[in-house]
């Protein structure tokens, strides 16, 4: 039996409540997958959890999905931030498709003092988180924000616990305390943070530095590692 196709929809979602699909969902569900009136199709909206909605309308250019029964309730990640230093294209899609999956609740990029990507597009950052969440079988869509300059988000930190990662820190052992409540995960740029950085970071109460093993990580690598620990230690896949 062939999987359901799974779509993120912007609209409620409700025990016979009518979805209507853009363009793009009709092309994608009637031209490209060829589904037809009285299939099943998985939908989401980040806020209602998943339910099945059986198409009664269909042609190339929209179409029409009719709520029959709630599948999943909504998952709401931990209240995890994952704030990183964007790099090339490719990987920073890849940093965000990556933490869509391992379940955080908002996506944020900074600037540091070495930050060389100094451009991002977050509503096509967006999409990617969608495409992602569809995939996963996640009910809850994380948002991107704007980039913004590490100095001015830390300005207004508030009590949310921060777990950064630090290259100079190899070879040492990992030391995180397990404190409930919000977090945030901080990847620095390729180039590592810089000594002023560095300094305020670990001035801070909030602060907690750590290693990510006994070699040196590429930044979508060390996002990867850096949430598996967080979820391993603290989050929710204990």
């Amino acid at each position: 039996m062939a999987s359901i196709i799974r779509l993120y929809v912007d609209h409620q979602l409700g025990a016979g409540q009518s979805v209507p699909l853009d363009r793009d969902q009709a092309h994608y569900l009637f031209v490209v997958m060829r589904k037809g009136i009285g299939e099943l199709v998985e939908v989401f909206n980040g806020q209602d959890g998943e339910w099945l909605g059986r198409i009664v309308q269909a042609n190339k250019k929209t179409g029409i999905l009719l709520c029959e029964k709630q599948s999943k309730q909504l998952m709401m990640p931990r209240d995890l931030w994952l704030i990183f230093a964007p790099i090339k294209k490719a990987r920073t899609d890849f940093i965000v498709e990556k933490a869509t999956e391992m379940g955080v609740a908002q996506i944020m990029p900074v600037q540091t003092d070495f930050t060389n990507s100094e451009r991002i597009r977050a509503d096509r950052l967006q999409n990617h988180v969608v495409e992602a969440a569809e995939q996963c079988g996640g009910t809850f869509v994380p948002k991107v924000l704007e980039l913004q300059k590490l100095s001015r988000l830390l300005d207004t930190w508030s009590d949310r616990q921060i777990m950064f990662c630090d290259e100079e820190l190899i070879g040492q052992p990992i030391t995180l305390p397990e404190i409930q409540g919000p977090w945030a995960v901080l990847i620095g740029p390729e180039g590592g943070f810089s000594p002023a950085e560095r300094a305020r970071l670990n001035a801070m109460l909030q602060g907690h530095p750590v290693p990510l093993g006994p070699r040196v990580l590429r930044s979508e690598t060390a996002v990867v590692a850096a949430l598996t620990l967080w979820q391993t230690r603290i989050g929710d896949w204990r």
